[in-house]
C-alpha cells in the first residue's frame, strides 16, 4: 500500500481505495460492510462558493428537492458567483425556491468571500478546528454544513459529520445499539476510525443507503 495516499485529501479513487483499505485494516468489522457496499462513491464536489451554496441549499431537503432547487438556482444565476448572487438579490431569486434563511445564509457567504473574511484556500489548508471556526463564523453556517463542506468539497481525510442523522443511525446499527447516539456520542464511537474517518463516513453513508434499499425501512 502506498502510505503517501493515506494522508492525501479524498479527491481521487486511488486515494479513497487506499484509505478504505487502511480503515478496514484498523477495524476488521468493516470488512463485511465494505463487501456489501462496494463500490463506495468518492463524492468529490467542487469547492468555493459553488460547493458551499449547494450544501446550504440541500439542508433538510430530500435529494430530489435539493436537486430541483439547485438546477433552478444555476439557471437563474447563469454563472454561480457571489457577485452574480448579490446582483440578483432576493427579488431576482424569488422563483428559485430558497427559504428566507437559506437566502440570507448564501448572501452572508457571498459577502464574506468578497470581503475576504472567508478564504477557501485557508479553509482547505488549516487544521480541522481552525477550518470549522472559519466556516461557522459565517451567520447561518452550523457544524453540519461545515463538516460536509470539509468532507466533500475539501476531501479532508479525517472528518466524520456526526451531526448527520443518517450517519448516527447507521453507526448505531453497525455497533449493535438500539438507540441512536447523540452527536457527541457518535464522535466518541467513531474516534477509533481516525485517521480514516473521511473514508468511514463515505462507507457508512453507502451502508445506510444499501440497508434502507434492501430492507425498505429507515433504520
Amino acid at each position: 500500500m502506498n502510505r503517501d495516499l493515506l494522508i492525501k485529501p479524498l479527491r481521487s479513487e486511488d486515494v479513497l481505495a487506499a484509505q478504505m483499505a487502511g480503515l478496514v485494516q484498523s477495524d476488521a468489522s468493516l470488512g463485511a460492510v465494505l463487501d456489501l457496499c462496494a463500490p463506495v462513491p468518492l463524492r468529490a464536489e467542487p469547492g468555493g462558493f459553488v460547493g458551499l451554496s449547494r450544501i446550504v441549499i440541500g439542508q433538510l431537503l430530500s435529494v430530489q428537492s435539493a436537486a430541483a432547487i439547485w438546477t433552478r438556482f444555476c439557471q437563474v444565476l447563469g454563472e454561480v458567483t457571489p457577485e452574480r448572487y448579490l446582483a440578483l438579490g432576493e427579488e431576482g431569486l424569488a422563483g428559485v425556491g430558497l427559504s428566507n434563511a437559506k437566502y440570507r445564509t448564501i448572501r452572508a457567504i457571498a459577502n464574506a468571500e468578497l470581503g475576504r473574511t472567508l478564504r477557501y484556500d485557508l479553509v482547505a489548508q488549516a487544521p480541522i478546528f481552525e477550518s470549522m471556526k472559519m466556516l461557522t463564523a459565517i451567520k447561518g453556517i452550523g457544524p453540519w454544513t461545515a463538516e460536509v463542506y470539509l468532507s466533500f468539497c475539501v476531501g479532508h481525510p479525517d472528518i466524520f459529520p456526526a451531526g448527520d442523522l443518517a450517519l448516527r443511525k447507521i453507526v448505531a446499527h453497525h455497533m449493535g445499539q438500539d438507540v441512536t447516539p447523540s452527536i457527541s456520542e457518535t464522535m466518541k464511537l467513531t474516534q477509533k476510525w481516525s485517521p480514516y474517518r473521511g473514508a468511514a463516513a463515505r462507507l457508512m453513508w453507502r451502508y445506510y443507503a444499501v440497508i434502507k434499499s434492501k430492507e425498505g425501512i429507515l433504520i
